[in-house]
């Protein structure tokens, strides 16, 4: 992915980019050194601590796609279609973390791969909507239509957030709900490596959306001087 070049941008990028590296390895030390072994899971349940993280970078991701596409439809600035499209990108790399971590956990948690348990059912449905939306997105050189109909999709993705977050508790299932407002079935240590794993990922989220975004506008900007090149 390009780096951002604009000089009022790159030191905030560096900031950014020292902070989470820095992060994530304070985080990867307090999880497997710091926090405890789960007594039941065992080494397993470290999971945990990428997977959920990693659920909600997707959401980031997918909700910064649906806000580009939003701002695209209402005003045709490339600017808000190239943030649709890094959020599309960085949300389904999320969420293909989360489908195949999810099953590591889950064979242990449940003796089972897979189940469609309403929150793993409706995050595939989620990966499938972005992935159609990618796709269309790289059909050869996108058009206008190719555009507005993929930040189509991308509004009809954001509907489905909010139900696989509310999924447990509406429909019954078998997927945990290990954060809850009463509290939850976990140590201090735990929470301290969740909160970092929260926090290190959030920030990779936004460093990959910048990253994408920006080179998705310089890729825009080199194919419109390419096409008034041919047509002068």
């Amino acid at each position: 992915m390009n780096r951002p070049r604009q000089s009022g941008s790159s030191t905030a990028w560096s900031l950014i980019s020292f902070a989470t590296l820095a992060l994530f390895a304070v985080t990867l030390y307090t999880i497997f050194v710091v926090a405890p072994v789960e007594q039941q899971m065992g080494i397993v349940q470290k999971i945990f601590y990428f997977h959920v993280p990693s659920a909600y970078a997707m959401y980031i991701g997918f909700g910064v796609s649906a806000v580009g596409s939003a701002g695209y439809l209402l005003k045709r600035d490339p600017k808000w279609d190239a943030l649709g499209v890094a959020g599309a990108e960085v949300g389904s790399l999320f969420c293909l973390i989360v489908l195949l971590t999810g099953p590591l956990w889950a064979r242990k948690a449940w003796g089972v791969w897979w189940t469609w348990d309403p929150r793993l059912t409706t995050t595939l449905l989620a990966g499938m909507i972005f992935a159609a939306y990618l796709s269309l997105r790289s059909m050869g050189s996108a058009g206008e239509v190719e555009k507005r109909f993929a930040a189509g999709l991308a509004l009809f993705g954001l509907v489905d957030l909010p139900l696989i977050h509310y999924s447990v508790q509406r429909w019954r299932g078998v997927h945990p709900t290990v954060i809850t407002g009463k509290g939850g079935g976990l140590e201090s240590e735990m929470y301290w490596a969740l909160g970092l794993s929260f926090i290190a990922f959030t920030g990779l989220a936004v460093l990959l959306i910048w990253a994408r975004a920006s080179a998705e506008r310089q890729r825009e900007q080199t194919a419109k001087l390419r096409f008034e090149l041919m047509h002068r």
